[in-house]
């Protein structure tokens, strides 16, 4: 958190924004959410679920995400000064549309309605359970190769 962040928060007076300040935050956003849908609509056509199938498409889809995400926040905090559109573009906009928490969720509906509970609870915990894992050992194994890289 900013110096101003921080100090919003302490006084009761609210911030002064102007409308167009957040606008290239808005369309870095919307533009990355795009090209992120886009490549998730592509790996959807490309690996197709079979009906009644597990959903190995968006669960690898989410996965690679969450470990892209790893890598790239640890990037442009750690290593590298970026542009400050640069996070909202790619962290918010492209990797929070590649990745995909209400397919996730419609898949994990689907799976009930097909009568498969134990494969929705399983594909629910697999999830969960991989993003995270993926996230965490992305960023570290990021932070090694930057300390390798460093020596």
């Amino acid at each position: 958190m900013t110096a101003p962040e921080a100090e919003s928060l302490r006084s009761s007076a609210p911030r002064r924004t102007t409308g167009t300040g957040r606008l290239p935050v808005v369309a870095v956003v919307a533009v990355g959410g795009g090209l992120g849908a886009v490549a998730r609509y592509a790996a959807a056509l490309w690996w197709p679920t079979e009906a009644g199938g597990f959903p190995w498409t968006t669960f690898w889809v989410n996965i690679v995400g969450c470990a892209v995400i790893g890598v790239f926040l640890v990037l442009i905090t750690e290593a590298v000064t970026a542009h400050p559109l640069v996070r909202p573009f790619f962290g918010t906009g492209v990797l929070g549309g590649f990745t995909t928490f209400s397919t996730y969720a419609v898949d994990i509906q689907r799976l009930f309605d097909q009568g498969r509970p134990g494969t929705a609870l399983a594909y629910l915990a697999a999830t969960l359970l991989a993003a995270l894992s993926a996230v965490w050992l992305a960023a570290t194994a990021t932070r090694r190769v930057l300390r390798w890289r460093q020596s």
